[in-house]
């Protein structure tokens, strides 16, 4: 078994020790009400960005918003015309004003001709709310068991594992993906995630966050169940003036068992880049 297939299976395992299969999963989650939503029914099912190219969340219908494009500098997506890097808009007014300067710099250098940091180029890890934007067309699974539901992003195995029905540990040492409890309420999962690290980045444009980051996400099934519907809401008093809430959309898509997607660290100095090595723990964790 290769060791994207042993993490896989250990992604799975229900707290008692058991790996359940999707089908298993769902069997067990149905009994705890029947609205309870079912993001995984079989095997084959998968969840991929209905924008994988655009690669930016959505506005909410209403009240503060994520950071989006300058319009006096459009992201152009590949595919679509002569491609772009993306230059935010910095009149964006849940920011404080150091998140703006180092936004500006940021801006400034990609304007200068410079390849801006984008962490999945640098097999950095997304974070949260990273992570719901984090792909280039690959698809997002869901392994659902009574105690636990566990968020694969193929693109390089990103995991997150959200425990389900318990509160927030007293103490959270910060973290690439902090600490997700989290909870049916009716056919939506709200998942509650504290405990991040300020290593990351919110979005695609480079809008940085403090560790006092917190993070709510609300997963619903639209559209028939075609669409699974993310809808986030970020408060974080160090980095911005106000919550904002953003919306991701993915498309149901059926396709085989997971794949090996591995980020190999083969990417320094190209293309201008400048050095960003791979995050490592300086001692070992046990």
């Amino acid at each position: 078994m290769s060791k994207f297939a042993l993490m896989c299976v250990t992604a799975g395992l229900l707290l008692s020790g058991t790996a359940p299969s999707p089908t298993l999963a769902a069997e067990e989650t149905r009994g705890q009400g029947a609205s309870v939503p079912n993001f995984a029914p079989d095997g084959n099912t998968a969840w991929m960005s209905d924008r994988p190219q655009s690669d930016d969340f959505l506005p909410p219908p209403s009240g503060p918003g994520p950071v989006l494009s300058d319009k006096a500098h459009p992201y152009v997506p590949n595919g679509q015309g002569q491609s772009t890097y993306r230059i935010a808009d910095l009149t964006n007014p849940i920011l404080k004003p150091w998140v703006v300067e180092q936004m500006r710099k940021a801006n400034e250098e990609v304007l200068a001709g410079k390849v801006p940091f984008i962490a999945r180029e640098r097999c950095w890890p997304a974070g949260v709310p990273g992570l719901d934007i984090y792909n280039r067309g690959q698809p997002v699974h869901f392994i659902q068991t009574p105690k636990m539901v566990v968020i694969i992003n193929e693109l390089y195995a990103q995991i997150r594992h959200v425990y389900l029905n318990v509160s927030h540990s007293a103490h959270v040492t910060p973290s690439w993906y902090g600490e997700s409890v989290g909870y049916y309420e009716g056919d939506e999962l709200v998942v509650d995630t504290t405990g991040l690290n300020d290593r990351t980045f919110v979005d695609n444009y480079r809008t940085p966050h403090t560790d006092q980051i917190h993070v709510v996400e609300r997963f619903k099934m639209i559209d028939g169940g075609k669409t699974l519907q993310v809808v986030v809401t970020v408060d974080d008093p160090g980095a911005f003036n106000m919550p904002w809430s953003a919306i991701q959309h993915w498309r149901r898509i059926h396709q085989g068992p997971l794949i090996e997607d591995l980020c190999e660290p083969n990417n320094d100095f190209f293309f201008g880049y400048e050095v960003a090595p791979l995050p490592h723990a300086d001692q070992p964790d046990f």
